[in-house]
């Protein structure tokens, strides 16, 4: 991997793009998207992200070594996207294939009218009923956090490991469900390295894999050069709205105050990475 191109594409993509409103899974089936012809595959590229963490399939080897725990490396971004970019067990409910679509959480047309009940804020791009993926950014560069994915890769720092942690929030008007600002960053620390003050750690077993970035930039014709080593959890949690527009409110190093789009789930085999 050329640092050059590494650092241009993670500079732009920032692993999602301009604010657009989120987009709620409809209660009517939806056809999943057709995938291009083998042609049009990028298959000279690494494996690539998001997909279906409840398949191990993937025929793309193309091996690079996985970056250590999250808790050996610094944080370097937190940003979110609506829908989960990713299909998992807890979140399987497709939603579109436009640049606002992705997948739902199970449970999203259980929720009460209280839950449902609109509340307006700083964080934009997302509402009650929307699910987020939230994106836990780790660099094994001496990085300091900040916007975009290119605070991951500073200069003096070439082919770095990167690693993302992943957690589906279904988004919910509701003070006792998690409070986002509890995972967030504000310049703690643990043993000289930047870290989150929590990530989840009580929604499944995190589904670990190669891949690549991700953001509606990218589909499986045009696909990420990066080399990324995800970490995705397979259920579900309730977020309160309120906290991110408290995030948002309050500021943050990240310049986070929308909910970025997402690229469309990853299907060739030609294209993944096996999951062991």
């Amino acid at each position: 991997m050329k640092p050059v191109v590494l650092v241009l594409a993670l500079a732009t993509t920032a692993c999602g793009a301009e604010n657009t409103p989120g987009t709620s899974a409809s209660a009517e089936a939806i056809p999943e998207p057709a995938e291009p012809a083998s042609a049009e595959l990028c298959t000279d590229m690494g494996p690539q992200t998001p997909r279906d963490i409840g398949s191990a399939l993937g025929l793309n080897t193309e091996a690079f070594p996985l970056a250590p725990p999250a808790s050996e490396m610094n944080l370097c971004n937190i940003h979110t996207h609506t829908n989960a970019e990713h299909k998992g067990p807890g979140f399987s409910l497709f939603v579109s294939d436009a640049d606002d679509g992705g997948f739902a959480c199970n449970e999203t047309p259980d929720l009460s009218e209280a839950e449902l009940a609109p509340a307006p804020g700083a964080y934009q791009g997302v509402k009650p009923g929307d699910t987020i993926e939230v994106h836990w950014v780790h660099t094994s560069c001496d990085a300091t956090p900040g916007e975009g994915l290119g605070a991951c890769v500073p200069e003096a720092c070439s082919d770095p490991l990167l690693r993302v942690e992943a957690q589906a929030f279904l988004v919910v008007n509701d003070p006792e469900a998690a409070d986002f600002t509890t995972m967030t960053y504000d310049g703690n620390g643990i043993d000289g390295l930047r870290q989150a003050k929590s990530i989840p750690s009580e929604t499944g077993e995190p589904v670990l894999f190669r891949g690549s970035t991700t953001g509606p930039s990218y589909d499986q014709s045009n696909c990420s050069p990066a080399r990324v080593t995800w970490n995705v959890r397979p259920q579900c949690a309730k977020l309160d709205i309120n906290s991110l527009h408290r995030w948002a409110e309050q500021g943050n190093v990240f310049n986070e105050t929308h909910s970025h789009g997402v690229r469309q789930l990853v299907t060739a085999a030609e294209l993944l990475s096996p999951i062991e």
